[in-house]
């Protein structure tokens, strides 16, 4: 015995309609709630430290190579020409004496250059610098 199959019954679909409407909402989710480190391009050794308390500075940051580059706010300086970048900086409506300055020196840049490049930032009218370090672990 045949049995026919119906020629005006109805055909099954998958409406896909819903299901991407949602994985698209999750996309979107999942991008507005997640944060990004931004990491600078600039290695360095940074001396570790077990009483370092984590910070976020926005600011002017100094980076100093165990070689004897120097960068400011990842443009190539100098000792020399530090101070000119420091003092043309627009700190917009912060007074100087209250604009954080990062310094981040590698752990084998000498403690004299150190000295010398907090000289220089406070110079210029800068007095909250803040010393970065890496932590223990």
């Amino acid at each position: 015995m045949r049995i026919k199959a119906r020629r005006n019954g109805i055909q099954p679909n998958v409406d896909m309609t819903p299901m991407i409407d949602i994985v698209f909402q999750l996309i979107l989710f999942f991008l507005v709630s997640t944060t990004f480190a931004v990491v600078p391009g600039i290695k360095l050794n940074l001396p570790t430290s077990t009483t370092a308390e984590g910070t976020s500075v926005k600011g002017i940051t100094i980076y100093a190579q165990e070689d004897g580059s120097l960068y400011f706010n990842d443009e190539p300086a100098s000792l020399d020409t530090l101070g000119l970048f420091l003092s043309a900086y627009d700190t917009g409506d912060i007074d100087k004496k209250e604009f954080p300055v990062t310094l981040n020196a590698d752990s084998e840049v000498t403690n004299g250059t150190v000295v010398h490049l907090f000289d220089i930032i406070r110079e210029n009218g800068y007095s909250v610098i803040n010393l970065r370090t890496a932590t223990e672990e």
